[in-house]
């Protein structure tokens, strides 16, 4: 990213979206709705399967980027090995 302008703009926008996010869920659901599907309680429940959903895809990310990191490391060792091996 560019300078400090631009770095202040996209603050702004995440600042605003997560504000905006807030009173979303804040918002009182009508009393008469005809459809229970779309009430708060059932939307919030549905975060939350979301929210589990998406740690346990993080969590499995972090555990593949580990197991990468550890690979590309014993990559990197043997690859500087065989640099040594052949200046010598």
């Amino acid at each position: 990213m560019g300078g400090w302008r631009s770095k202040f703009v996209l603050l702004l926008i995440v600042y605003f979206a997560g504000f905006a996010t807030a009173i979303y869920m804040l918002a009182p659901v009508p009393q008469d709705s005809a459809n229970q599907d779309n009430s708060f309680v059932h939307s919030a429940f549905k975060s939350d399967q979301f929210a589990q959903s998406v740690n346990l895809q993080m969590h499995k990310c972090v555990d593949y980027a580990k197991v990468a990191a550890v690979d590309l490391g014993e990559f990197i060792k043997e690859k500087y090995d065989e640099a040594n091996k052949s200046s010598n």
